[in-house]
C-alpha cells in the first residue's frame, strides 16, 4: 500500500500535519459558517475558527482551516491527494477505501472517511456543485466541477456495498507533441506521421482504454491546427484544452430537477454547423453520439476529431457498429457514413511503463464491411518506447503504410526506424 496521507485517528480526536484538530471543532465551525449567509470564503472560516474560543496556536489554526474549507468546498479527506500532479483518478469504494491512479493502475492509500455517512454526504455535495442532485430518484450522476474535476457518483441500493465516487482530475497543463516524444509516449516517427495528419486535414479518431490518454493526445494534436483555423468542440463534458488561439467550445446540458433544458449533442452539432468551423471536434463517442460524431465528420468538414474507447485499432469498425445500432444505424449505414467521415484511427495504450501511442491504422471500406488497416504499429509490451538515440523501438510499417506515406507526402519505402 502506498503510504501517501495519513490515515486519521479515530477516537475524539483527528491529527493533520504535526498539530491535533479537534472533531468537535470542525463541526462547530462547519454548522456556523453554513448558517451564515453570503458565499464560503477562507475569511469566513478563519473568523469562525478565532472565535471557537479553542487555544489551537498558528500551525492548529491553519491546519483547521485547510480541513474546514476542504470539507465545505473541497474534496474533504480527499483533497490532499489531489496535490500530486500525477494524480489523475481517485476512487472511493467504501469510506476505509481509498485508491488514486498516478498513470500506472490503482494504488490503495491510507485516507479514510469517518463514516458511510460522511462519504454520502461529500458525494452529494460535489454533485450539488456541477447543478445536478444525487438521491434516490438520481443514484447515478456524472458532473464537471471547478477547478477541472469530473465527478461520478453512485448510491445504493444501485452500489449495495455503499456510495461510490470516482474522481477525474483534468491538469492545466497541456503537453506538446514534442514534449510526448520527449517523454516517451509517441515515437519520433509517428510523431512525425500525426503532425501530416494535422496538417493535411485527415479526420480522425483515437481509439484506447479509459485513462489511456485519448483526451490528451487530442488536445495536443489539436494544439498543432494552423493557427488561422476556427476550432469548434463538442462534449459532454468540457475536459478538451489545446493550446490554440481560436477555439469555442460547447457543451451538453442535462435536464434539471423538473427533466426539463436538455441540450444533447445532436442539437449541439446542429448549432456548431452554423458557426463556420475550419474543425468539428466531437470529444467523446461512448454511446448514442455515434451518429452525432458520423454526422459531423460527414458535413464537408475535413479534419475532425473524436475519441472513442476500443481495444484496438483494428475494433474500432465493431465498437462503432455496436453503438450505431443503439442510435437507430444499421450496420450498413454506420460502415457507408464511418469510411466517409473517417481517415484515421489513432490508438493509445496504457502499459505499465506508461502510456504510448501503439499504432496508427487506415480507414477503409472492404466489401461493405469498415476495416482499420495498420499502416504503423508499435508493440506495447515490450518495454519503454524510448530510451535514446537508435535506441527508440522501431514501429512496425503494415500493409496500408504505402496509402497513408502517399497521403501524407511521405516516402512510401522509408524505414519506418528512420527519422522522416
Amino acid at each position: 500500500m502506498t503510504r501517501h496521507a495519513a490515515r486519521p485517528a479515530t477516537g475524539p480526536r483527528a491529527r493533520t500535519g504535526e498539530a491535533w484538530v479537534d472533531p468537535e471543532l470542525l463541526e462547530s465551525v462547519r454548522q456556523r459558517v453554513l448558517a451564515e449567509s453570503g458565499p464560503l470564503t477562507d475569511l469566513r472560516v478563519a473568523a469562525a475558527v478565532r472565535d471557537s474560543g479553542r487555544l489551537l496556536g498558528a500551525a492548529g489554526s491553519l491546519i483547521a482551516m485547510d480541513r474546514i474549507s476542504a470539507e465545505l468546498n473541497g474534496l474533504g479527506p480527499l483533497q490532499e491527494l489531489t496535490l500530486d500532479p500525477q494524480v489523475t483518478d481517485v476512487f472511493v469504494n467504501a469510506p476505509n477505501s481509498v485508491w488514486l491512479d498516478r498513470g500506472s493502475g490503482p494504488e490503495e492509500v491510507d485516507v479514510c472517511f469517518e463514516s458511510e455517512g460522511s462519504l454520502r454526504a461529500l458525494a452529494t455535495r460535489l454533485i450539488a456543485a456541477g447543478g445536478r442532485r444525487l438521491d434516490d430518484h438520481s443514484p447515478c450522476v456524472d458532473v464537471r466541477i471547478a477547478p477541472g474535476y469530473r465527478i461520478h457518483a453512485v448510491l445504493p441500493p444501485i452500489s449495495p456495498t455503499g456510495t461510490l465516487l470516482s474522481i477525474r482530475i483534468k491538469r492545466q497543463q497541456d503537453f506538446t507533441l514534442a514534449e510526448l516524444v520527449g517523454s516517451g509516449c509517441v515515437h519520433p516517427v509517428v510523431g512525425a506521421v500525426l503532425r501530416g495528419i494535422i496538417g493535411c486535414r485527415l479526420s480522425f479518431l483515437i481509439s484506447g482504454a479509459t485513462g489511456a490518454g485519448k483526451t490528451t493526445l487530442l488536445s495536443t494534436l489539436l494544439g498543432l491546427c494552423d493557427s488561422s483555423e476556427r476550432l469548434v468542440l463538442i462534449e459532454d463534458a468540457a475536459e478538451l484544452s489545446p493550446d490554440h488561439a481560436h477555439v469555442l467550445t460547447l457543451e451538453a446540458r442535462h435536464a434539471n430537477a423538473e427533466g426539463e433544458g436538455t441540450i444533447d449533442l445532436q442539437e449541439l452539432v446542429r448549432q456548431a454547423l452554423r458557426m463556420n468551423p475550419s474543425r468539428l471536434v466531437v470529444g467523446e463517442c461512448r454511446g448514442l453520439e455515434v451518429r452525432e460524431l458520423l454526422m459531423a465528420l460527414n458535413t464537408g468538414h475535413s479534419g475532425g476529431a473524436g475519441t472513442i474507447h476500443a481495444n484496438s485499432a483494428a475494433d474500432v469498425p465493431a465498437r462503432l457498429a455496436a453503438l450505431g445500432v443503439l442510435a437507430g444505424m444499421t450496420t450498413e449505414a454506420v460502415a457507408l457514413q464511418g469510411a466517409s467521415a473517417l481517415d484515421v484511427v489513432i490508438h493509445v495504450d496504457r502499459t505499465a511503463h506508461g502510456r504510448i501511442v501503439s499504432e496508427i491504422g487506415l480507414v477503409a471500406l472492404r466489401d461493405g464491411r469498415l476495416n482499420v488497416l495498420t499502416a504503423l504499429r508499435i508493440d506495447p509490451s515490450h518495454g519503454p518506447v524510448a530510451t535514446h538515440g537508435t535506441g527508440w523501438r522501431a514501429p512496425r510499417t503494415g500493409p496500408a503504410w504505402p496509402e497513408l506515406a502517399l497521403r501524407l507526402g511521405l516516402d512510401p519505402s522509408m524505414d519506418a526506424g528512420a527519422d522522416p
